[in-house]
């Protein structure tokens, strides 16, 4: 979390990097459907990529919810109408997470699967940027000293 000159990485800067990869992720889970109705084969790792991805955006979100927005609201109350809101996305997000957990439960059909995923793509997609245009300025000047010693939940990646 620090540079090699020993600056502190700003917490915005980090939120747009998990973004980043939460984007990625999703955009690969689309490719391997469209794959298959495409005609290729499904990939038999579609259920463990999916619920991988599932997990990792819950974490962050529960992140933010449990400790981000807290933060931020405690620094910067004028932003609490934009973390209400950034909540209710959440839980938009979060139940269409579940449907397409139950998707993947029964036998797949790629095709609502394909539908699932573009409603959450839709969802997550207009969620992030409205985030990242509302509260990175705030994350980066947010100092929060316990967040120094170990990257909380919602700045984790799959990769870190």
């Amino acid at each position: 979390m620090e540079t090699p000159d020993g600056r502190l990485v700003a917490f915005g800067n980090q939120l747009i990097d998990v973004h980043l990869w939460l984007r990625e992720q999703l955009a690969a889970l689309r490719e391997d459907v469209e794959a298959h109705l495409a005609g290729g084969a499904l990939p038999r790792d579609l259920r463990t990529h999916c619920l991988t991805f599932c997990s990792a955006l819950e974490r962050h979100h529960t992140g933010e919810d449990g400790g981000a927005f807290p933060a931020l609201a405690r620094s910067f109350p004028e932003l609490r109408p934009v973390l209400e809101e950034l909540r209710r996305d959440h839980r938009l997000v979060e139940d269409s997470l579940r449907r397409l957990q139950l998707l993947l439960a029964e036998a797949v059909d790629p095709v609502r699967v394909r539908g699932e995923l573009d409603t959450l793509a839709a969802l997550l997609e207009t969620h992030l940027v409205y985030e990242e245009k509302r509260i990175v300025a705030a994350l980066n000047a947010l100092d929060a000293p316990e967040w120094h010693r170990a990257r909380p939940a919602f700045l984790r990646s799959g990769e870190t």
